[in-house]
């Protein structure tokens, strides 16, 4: 048994602990917002918080997890409203919205950590977060405007 915090709640899972974090969201918790994409740490999809940090849980062995907090997309806010997901909307970054939980779980942690990102800490911190659709622009300027929330977000 593995107990970490998911979401705020406190959580016990039978799993083993080399299983991936994304297979124990997903499969036995049935949260699916998180997404699988290449199974390698390389895109981008699958990323989550771990103590406040973005991390891939596509390879996050459950050990690594142990009495942490996780926080997924489900986490942010159960109405849509945290500000980066407000303003992912207001400037259409989706498109066929695959990578978008991962992209938005990497916007949030970077403005946790730097509310004032220069477009050079945006490229740099996004970087590794794969868009096929190429919403690069759109995912840009839905963080500065995220930026100017920023205390609805800390």
């Amino acid at each position: 048994m593995i107990t970490f915090t998911l979401n705020d709640k406190p959580v016990d899972v039978d799993a083993e602990p080399d299983m991936p974090l994304l297979w124990v969201v997903r499969d036995i918790l049935d949260m699916t917002g998180t997404k699988y994409g290449c199974g390698m740490a390389l895109c981008g999809a699958c990323t989550v918080h771990l103590d406040g940090q973005s991390v891939r849980s596509c390879t996050l062995p459950m050990s690594a997890v142990a009495n942490k907090s996780v926080t997924t997309i489900e986490g942010l806010s159960d109405t849509g409203s945290h500000p980066v997901q407000k303003a992912w909307s207001e400037h259409n970054v989706p498109q066929c919205g695959y990578c978008q939980s991962g992209q938005i779980m990497s916007a949030v942690a970077l403005l946790q950590n730097n509310p004032n990102p220069s477009d050079e800490d945006i490229d740099n911190h996004m970087q590794g977060n794969i868009c096929r659709c190429g919403t690069y622009p759109r995912i840009k300027a839905a963080i500065k405007a995220a930026a100017k929330n920023v205390g609805d977000i800390l």
